[in-house]
């Protein structure tokens, strides 16, 4: 394995384990404010967050004398990607409010599954071990998810449509990592995504400054750690990886979030729910395998 290929594993890795906690944060928040509320404010500290390191890193780059991306093409990347996030999220949000977090956790992480198909339409391939891989991964993610026969609700429906949002996340993502600053396309996105959290939050909800007082602790977590910090990982992680390959690093997220619900929560963890973190596992390290040289 590459070193640049490592050491971007690495911080998908922990942007994996930052979302992972996250899940804990994101039910202890919705105690206090609605979905609309809740993304809105914490997409819009995520960028508050990175503004400061936008700006010492244009200053730096016009000490040294180097030339950045035009523009247009970050803030092209930043719209989309920030339409894509603030939807996907919105979308498993209101799902989860209709549908069991087994279920939501199984068919968001259905991503893993639609990468690799969506790039095929896309003219890239796939290599043998990723599909075994993404299949190791849907069965531990049923494993580690499902508590119940999966029957298709209203819940689910927005949850699935969360999955393929997040699909096209990851594509767009990969295809403007290389072309722009990852920090300037992180806060980018998350402005974004605030302003459509906001925009809902207004015409749909009443939010009042002391419910976001009341959750600042979850709220303050959801919006420095998992977006501030770990979005900007994805993007600077996903430069040297390929997309499928990143899917299945970054659906690590919801084996850590059983582990934090067992941690944080005290919840136990049964032989079933095991085995799908073990899969889970098995497939990252199945990905991660060097291929053999052709002779």
């Amino acid at each position: 394995m590459k070193k640049g290929s490592l050491k971007s594993s690495l911080f998908l890795f922990l942007a994996a384990f930052i979302w992972g906690v996250a899940f804990v944060a994101q039910s202890v928040g919705m105690d206090y404010m609605g979905p609309f509320s809740f993304n809105g404010a914490r997409f819009i500290l995520g960028a508050l967050v990175l503004l400061p390191l936008v700006a010492i890193r244009r200053q730096k780059a016009i000490k040294e004398g180097k030339e950045g991306a035009p523009f247009g093409v970050t803030l092209r990347g930043g719209i989309l990607c920030g339409i894509a996030l603030g939807s996907a999220a919105l979308f498993q949000q209101f799902g989860i409010m209709y549908t069991t977090v087994g279920k939501a956790g199984f068919i968001t992480t259905l991503y893993i599954i639609l990468v690799p198909i969506a790039s095929i339409f896309l003219g890239k391939k796939a290599s043998g071990k990723v599909w075994i891989g993404a299949a190791l991964a849907a069965v531990g993610m049923y494993l580690l998810c499902m508590t119940e026969t999966l029957k298709l609700s209203r819940g689910d429906l927005l949850v699935f449509i969360c999955a393929l949002i997040f699909t096209v996340h990851i594509l767009v993502i990969d295809h403007f990592a290389e072309k722009v600053d990852g920090v300037e396309l992180s806060c980018l996105q998350f402005l974004v995504a605030g302003v459509i959290g906001w925009s809902g939050a207004i015409l749909f909800e009443h939010p009042v400054l002391s419910d976001f007082i009341a959750g600042i602790v979850p709220l303050a977590y959801a919006g420095i750690l998992s977006c501030g910090v770990a979005y900007t990982l994805q993007i600077i992680g996903q430069k040297d990886l390929d997309p499928t390959v990143a899917s299945l690093i970054l659906s690590m997220e919801s084996v850590f979030s059983v582990l934090a619900g067992f941690v944080l929560l005290h919840q136990t963890l049964s032989l079933q729910e095991l085995s799908g973190c073990i899969l889970v596992f098995a497939a990252v390290i199945l990905v991660q395998l060097p291929d053999k040289k052709k002779k």
